[in-house]
Parts: C-alpha cells; sequence; structure tokens
C-alpha cells in the first residue's frame, strides 16, 4: 500500500496515481524534458512522450505530488528499489518536491537503483545532492538511442 503525506497550508501531498492523473503526469515529464534535457531533439522528446504514455499504466507503484491547486506537480515509479521516473514540473523546480517523492519511495528499501541521462547536469546534480554515487555507465540508452545513461545508486 502506498502511503500517502497530507500537511496543511498547501503543502506537498504525495499519494498513488490514478490512470485519471496520466495527462497530467505526462504534461509534468513534458515540461520537465523540455527544461531539463537540452540534448534532445523535439523528435526524440515525441518519441519518449509515447514510451512513457504506454509506460505509466504498467507501473505497479506510481506516485504523485500534488501542487497547491491539487493536481500533481511531479511523479515518481519505482518497482523493488529501482527508480523508473523521477520528474517535476520546472515551475516548481527547487521547491523539495523531488526530494520528497525520492523519500517516499525509499522508506523501507535498503537501496535505491536508477539511471539519468549523462548529458542531465541538473539530474546529476540532484542525485549527487542525495547520496547518489555512480557505479556504472551505458554509452546507450534503454532504447538503444546515443544518449549515455550512468548508473547510480544509494544504500
Amino acid at each position: 500500500m502506498v502511503g500517502t503525506l497530507r500537511s496543511v497550508d498547501h503543502q506537498p501531498v504525495v499519494r498513488a496515481a490514478t490512470p485519471a492523473d496520466h495527462p497530467d503526469l505526462l504534461r509534468v515529464w513534458r515540461r520537465a524534458v523540455e527544461a531539463t534535457h537540452d540534448f534532445l531533439a523535439p523528435a526524440d522528446v515525441d518519441f519518449y512522450e509515447q514510451a512513457v504514455a504506454a509506460y505509466l499504466p504498467q507501473m505497479a507503484d506510481l506516485r504523485v505530488i500534488e501542487g497547491p491547486d491539487g493536481r500533481p506537480a511531479g511523479f515518481v515509479a519505482q518497482d523493488d528499489g529501482e527508480v523508473h521516473m523521477l520528474f517535476v514540473d520546472p515551475a516548481v523546480h527547487g521547491r523539495g518536491l523531488g526530494t520528497l517523492l525520492l523519500d517516499a519511495v525509499a522508506a523501507g528499501q535498503p537501496a535505491l537503483r536508477l539511471d539519468v541521462n549523462e548529458q542531465n547536469a541538473s539530474g546529476r546534480r540532484f542525485y549527487a545532492a542525495k547520496g547518489f554515487t555512480e557505479v556504472g555507465r551505458s554509452p546507450v540508452d534503454g532504447e538503444g538511442r546515443p544518449f549515455p545513461l550512468l548508473h547510480l545508486r544509494r544504500g
């Protein structure tokens, strides 16, 4: 069961995602990628967006963090300590939402693993600040495209 964090005064809320959230999650994903993945061409972003749209319904542990308006402002997908996706809307970057999402999936996990694009400098800085270290590298991404991945681990 996915836990829920609730506070007052428009504090972020982490909750299990529902299928009704998926359009908002795709919007968050696209805005975040366009803001942080400047190495991707628009056609690449379109390609990956289709993959993410197909992937979201398959995730057993998909959580969203709500912004002050009650709409998803970020999300994380994980399976047994492997973080598959963590994206936060760039309009709210720097407010701790990514940290709250990461903390939510870390609870009860002895270690977390994830991949980050080597060219994603802001993502690399974020994960380094959260205690992740590089344990490997792939010259291509999971789709076989020329976007190297760094394999990270914490714990």
